[in-house]
């Protein structure tokens, strides 16, 4: 699939018929637990691609007080908000990635990178590095199976992974999960990379 056609209407129209196969209906295990040891809950968080935001839900229950919910598809936000009332409204951000302007601590990643055309990952570090905080984390997870055409999800290697990031970012961790869902298990890396 070219990036044309990985357009907001493709997401829209992706939502409207209920093809969302990459939702597992709750937060990933390897981002609960590095949500789990973090201790300040008033960093600055964003959560871009969102989606439903599980992780976003994760975070609110658990006190954090900052987490900006990001996608350029109104109904994910819509169907957030009528899971979670108390969300503050203006935390979800309807809005193209690209277009984001602030700076955060800290930003989750998960099942956005692999949904954007490989042709954009450049543009992608660039505006993860502008969006971050000095020291600000980039964490979350990549798939690890091949690149091709087909796509998304769009694959990747741990090899490409550090040469795109390395440039502007400490790659702090980078591992196959130990943890992942069964549909996922063997097909995720973990990492955590930090704003150079």
């Amino acid at each position: 699939m070219n990036k044309a056609n990985l357009d907001k209407y493709y997401w829209e129209t992706t939502y409207k018929q209920n093809k969302t196969v990459w939702d597992i209906g709750n937060v990933s295990n390897p981002i609960k637990n590095y949500i789990d040891h973090l201790k300040n809950k008033k960093i600055d968080i964003l959560i871009p691609g969102a989606g439903n935001a599980y992780e976003a839900e994760y975070f609110f229950n658990n006190g954090f007080e900052n987490v900006i919910v990001l996608d350029v598809v109104e109904q994910p936000l819509i169907n957030f908000k009528e899971r979670i009332t108390e969300f503050p409204e203006k935390h979800l951000v309807h809005q193209d990635f690209f277009e984001h302007i602030n700076t955060y601590n800290l930003i989750i990643e998960h099942i956005f990178f692999c949904a954007l055309h490989p042709s954009q990952r450049k543009n992608y570090v660039d505006k993860m590095y502008n969006l971050l905080k000095p020291k600000g984390r980039l964490v979350g997870l990549l798939f690890d199976f091949e690149l091709t055409e087909e796509g998304p999800p769009f694959g990747g290697s741990f090899d490409e992974y550090i040469h795109l990031f390395s440039e502007k970012f400490k790659i702090k961790t980078l591992e196959k999960c130990y943890n992942s869902i069964k549909p996922r298990f063997g097909r995720e890396l973990f990492f955590i990379f930090e704003k150079k």
